[in-house]
């Protein structure tokens, strides 16, 4: 079970959610200004790619393990033979 990290995990969820408001509020006030958009797919973008970055670190410790139990029985069947 890969340790998870939920405050960063939280923290990054949140900052996509405004991004994803910013975007809505542009859509549905109409405001003349583009600041909104551009703000709200400056920050979206910016929580994905901090989410994504804590999604590979929270799984990097389960691929190792699996890999190297991997290596580990290929090991022993060679040294049996």
């Amino acid at each position: 079970m890969p340790n998870i990290n939920a405050p960063k995990q939280s923290l990054n969820t949140l900052i996509i959610v405004i991004g994803a408001g910013l975007l809505l509020y542009d859509f549905i006030a109409k405001p003349s200004e583009i600041y909104f958009k551009i703000a709200g797919l400056v920050i979206l973008m910016f929580g994905l790619y901090k989410s994504t970055q804590q999604w590979t670190s929270d799984n990097k410790s389960e691929n190792n393990t699996e890999d190297s139990s991997e290596e580990e029985s290929e090991n022993d069947n060679t040294n049996h033979k």
